[in-house]
């Protein structure tokens, strides 16, 4: 329990309107100062000085990445209970509440945009491009060693672009769906298939922040190379979490924490690599264990960026997954 001083300097950071709207923000997932700004419609400077104020009471944290820096409720749990608390009193037909919850998704749908057009534009020569910077046979290699000997029922690949890893772990599963928001890019993947004679998988157009009930539930969820290009990937991990049978597992791909500015000016990555700390809340908050970890340093061009892979574990019973030889 929070004692009088702590608990009063909390509610004195939260007592104030735009300090609140940040906090109404926040609750729906991590963003940038330059998105807060353009949702808030005020100055860096004044913004920045609330959001100071807010971490300083331990109601929001901070994550520096590069020239940018990522903010979210508190990682502390009850901190992030009375954010979330103070939260849940705001009138969400409130007119101001109302129109930053219009803007955010405003915001939202402009990254997307954005990120379309990217991979519309590179969805041809996709599988080469990652390979200049990602060390991809020794990657694919310990996932296929994950996998093991398992004959999953159902994998589900969020992000599939190209399906590359339908195609590498298509030996395993009886049934394999890979989602992506990109046409251009199920349209390769969906050549890559057929030309591979691999009928038991599919592709399909869709939002992954907004899994439907065809996508599970799986016994292995792969998100590939895919978190970097999102805002708050530990959104995304709660939204997969969704389609994960009990028992069933996560193996999450992307890169370490690096500060190549490029990658986010000239290639849509919204997040400058992902940490362990990060990953271990995101999984927390989703309901998650996180059972592995293996990076695996550059061996290609100057930029030395490190890969890394975690897996992730549902908690429940694990019996309805098969071993076979």
């Amino acid at each position: 329990m929070a004692g009088l001083d702590s608990l009063v300097n909390a509610l004195k950071a939260a007592g104030e309107v735009t300090r609140l709207r940040l906090l109404a923000l926040l609750a729906a997932g991590e963003l940038s100062v330059k998105d807060l700004t353009e949702i808030l419609d005020q100055s860096q400077p004044r913004v920045s000085r609330h959001l100071k104020l807010l971490a300083e009471a331990g109601l929001i944290s901070r994550h520096a990445e590069g020239a940018w820096a990522y903010f979210g409720l508190s990682d502390d749990s009850e901190r992030a209970r009375l954010a979330r608390h103070l939260v849940d009193l705001l009138d969400r037909d409130d007119p101001q509440v109302a129109e930053d919850i219009l803007r955010l998704q405003r915001v939202r749908e402009g990254q997307r945009e954005q990120a379309a057009a990217y991979f519309a534009q590179v969805a041809g020569s996709w599988d080469l491009l990652r390979n200049l910077h990602v060390p991809e046979e020794a990657v694919e290699a310990a996932i296929s060693e994950l996998v093991g000997v398992r004959k999953l029922d159902l994998l589900l690949d969020l992000g599939t672009g190209t399906g590359r890893m339908l195609e590498l772990l298509a030996g395993k599963y009886q049934r394999g769906v890979g989602i992506d928001s990109s046409r251009e890019m199920i349209a390769v993947a969906r050549a890559k298939l057929v030309a591979a004679n691999i009928a038991h998988a599919h592709i399909r157009l869709g939002d992954i922040t907004e899994i439907d009930a065809h996508a599970g539930p799986a016994d292995l969820i792969i998100i590939h190379q895919v978190l970097h290009y999102f805002d708050d990937p530990g959104s995304m991990v709660q939204a997969a979490r969704r389609a994960l049978r009990p028992g069933g597992e996560m193996i999450i791909v992307d890169f370490a924490p690096h500060e190549l500015e490029f990658l986010r000016t000239e290639h849509a990555h919204r997040r400058l690599g992902l940490s362990q700390a990060q990953m271990e809340s995101w999984a927390r908050l989703a309901g998650l264990e996180v059972t592995g970890f293996r990076d695996f340093p550059s061996e290609n061009g100057p930029e030395n960026l490190t890969v890394c892979l975690w897996t992730l574990k549902h908690p429940g019973d694990d019996s309805r997954r098969s071993e076979t030889a």
